[in-house]
């Protein structure tokens, strides 16, 4: 698949654009100060999360957002709005890149001072429209268009003031309406585009709008980074992200899950397993395909296709490696055996 050709642009030890690896970001929804944010991060980061983005609210922050910046496996993209002073201090803070709305800013000098800032550090800027942001005279035009337009204003401002370190988002709550924006941008520019669907609910209706959008993007070979907005918790996000980019033949490796969604014949609750396994499936370095099969319609035709795989039968469990039966296991050791060949798979590399 033939990427649409971009600028590169440098975020920390990270480059975006299409000579490099599509990048997939989150969003921290925590404060700063939350007790297990490194744990976390580090597992984000494992998940396969790239970047991590935090809002910066106020200038208390600083301290804090300097200490996350040090220790995050990943750079850290601070999210500014209205007081341009925050910008300053966050890239003062380290932050990688800075994500801001120029018309939300003020005037065009406070932009200025933060573009300047960035040049001077190193840092990248992603200018970040969203549909519900648009100045009022805007707000009843059509909003792709009205995106689009004053992403190229505000690019123009940047290039005037000898900055091209630049990344852009159009995202509107409207699929549609984000389609046809992207499609347009990427015509009219060569910066990298980072894709999402803003405020697409929950589980269930983000992942349905987001596919149904960056699917068709990805597959036209435009975007460079992606975020998955999910009213819920990071994981998901992350999660969600690298399945549409292996769904799209973007991306190969990890641990892709064949599991049946169940049925009056299962003895084997797969939900129940799959909802406590997949988070740490997520995590393993393996490009492996695992069942998890409730039944004997398609457990056993399912398990001589996966690389490991465990199904039920007649109120029994079995394990396979390779369509090979390996032994009648129990309901209770299930994620032990599975988790314990994993690391196996894992050291044998």
């Amino acid at each position: 698949m033939k990427r649409r050709e971009t600028k590169s642009v440098q975020v920390g030890h990270l480059q975006l654009g299409s000579g490099h690896p599509i990048a997939v970001q989150t969003m921290w929804a925590y404060s700063l100060d939350h007790p297990d944010i490194e744990t976390k991060l580090n597992s984000y980061a494992t998940m396969g999360c790239d970047l991590i983005r935090f809002s910066y609210p106020d200038s208390s922050s600083k301290e804090l957002f300097k200490k996350i910046c040090t220790s995050s496996p990943m750079p850290v993209v601070a999210d500014i709005h209205f007081d341009y002073r925050l910008a300053l201090e966050s890239i003062e803070a380290g932050a990688a890149k800075i994500r801001l709305n120029p018309g939300n800013i003020g005037a065009k000098w406070k932009v200025e001072e933060v573009v300047k800032k960035a040049l001077g550090e190193g840092v990248a800027l992603r200018i970040g429209l969203n549909g519900a942001s648009l100045p009022p005279k805007m707000r009843n035009s059509d909003h792709a268009e009205a995106m689009v337009n004053l992403a190229l204003e505000y690019l123009e401002w940047f290039e005037g003031w000898g900055f091209y370190n630049s990344v852009i988002s159009l995202k509107d709550s409207d699929p549609e309406t984000t389609y046809r924006a992207y499609l347009d941008i990427a015509k009219r520019c060569d910066y990298p585009l980072h894709l999402g669907v803003t405020e697409a609910g929950g589980i269930v209706s983000a992942m349905a709008r987001s596919t149904w959008v960056l699917g068709r993007l990805l597959s036209a070979g435009i975007g460079d980074t992606l975020r998955i907005s999910i009213s819920d918790e990071s994981e998901y996000e992350i999660m969600g992200a690298r399945e549409i980019l292996r769904s799209v033949g973007l991306e190969k490796g990890g641990i892709r899950v064949v599991s049946c969604p169940r049925c009056g014949r299962s003895s084997f609750d797969s939900h129940a397993f799959l909802k406590r396994v997949e988070q740490r499936l997520s995590q393993i370095p393996l490009d492996l395909t695992v069942a998890i099969m409730g039944c004997q319609v398609n457990g056993p035709g399912e398990a001589l296709h996966a690389d490991l795989a465990i199904t039920g039968l007649n109120n029994r469990l079995f394990f396979y490696e390779k369509g090979v039966l390996v032994k009648e296991i129990t309901a209770d050791k299930a994620e032990e055996v599975l988790f314990k060949r994993l690391e196996e798979l894992v050291n044998e590399r």
